[in-house]
């Protein structure tokens, strides 16, 4: 999946991807996956990066950009030609580090569905990854906290609290959109509670992006070194780094099977 200057029109297949740094970490594979699920070339148009909130901009190491609500993303659909379309919204729990509320997120991804809902047939929504969580004891928890959330003052108990509350929101939620919703397995997950391991990354989205395509069982994706790191390069229509705002014409890039990435 090498990457080819851009050039003729969009694919006539889209994904929408929301989400934080699962995605970021592992989006060569979380592309081919999607790709094999609903088919290729792809139009992908993706709100996500390391500490995205859905709801209030985000600042990692040096790097800041707007919430997913406040990104560039729903324009850009707007005026995207129809087109069969499935998403995804995962790292909902994110903003629980933040300090945000279990209603508050709620509203956040409620509104994320209602602008969805009229262009998409297939919504996935992940789960928090419960189970993995609640198996961290208070000295995990502060560690995990203060190395990824290094301004973050949660006790490990409120987040919890906020965590099961905003699982039983997004069952909701997902009743409501037609929805489906992913439980993530507790072996995808390692020391690191909240990010899937790179080893069972390719099981992972393959089983996140199954209900896209139920009756064809996909193959997973294969990891490549050399695609991961050019698609690693690619900037975001908008951000600010260490002060500096930076922008980006999207699509910012087209692979050598036609899909077009765009980065909000």
């Amino acid at each position: 999946m090498s990457i080819e200057p851009l050039k003729g029109e969009l694919p006539n297949r889209r994904v929408v991807l929301l989400g934080a740094s699962n995605i970021a970490r592992g989006l060569s594979i979380v592309i081919d996956s999607a790709r094999n699920a609903w088919g290729s070339p792809l139009d992908i148009v993706a709100a996500t990066g390391h500490g995205r909130s859905y709801g209030m901009s985000s600042r990692v190491f040096g790097r800041t950009l707007p919430g997913i609500l406040q990104s560039g993303l729903w324009e850009a659909l707007e005026t995207r030609q129809t087109a069969p379309t499935a998403a995804l919204l995962t790292d909902i729990g994110n903003d629980i580090l933040y300090g945000a509320s279990a209603d508050q997120i709620t509203r956040w991804v409620e509104r994320c569905l209602q602008q969805l809902t009229p262009l998409t047939q297939r919504i996935t929504i992940t789960r928090l990854p419960l189970a993995s969580v609640e198996g961290l004891g208070p000295i995990r928890f502060v560690t995990m906290r203060t190395l990824l959330f290094p301004k973050s003052r949660l006790t490990l108990n409120n987040a919890l609290k906020t965590a099961r509350e905003l699982s039983e929101n997004l069952t909701e939620l997902a009743q409501q959109y037609n929805a489906t919703l992913v439980e993530p397995a507790r072996q995808w997950y390692g020391i690191d509670p909240i990010h899937i391991k790179r080893s069972h990354q390719p099981d992972a989205w393959r089983h996140i992006f199954q209900p896209w395509n139920p009756e064809q069982a996909s193959v997973p994706a294969r990891h490549s070194l050399v695609r991961w790191t050019s698609l690693r390069r690619i900037r975001p229509q908008s951000r600010h780094w260490f002060g500096v705002h930076q922008r980006q014409e999207q699509p910012a890039r087209r692979l050598s099977d036609g899909s077009l990435v765009s980065l909000y």
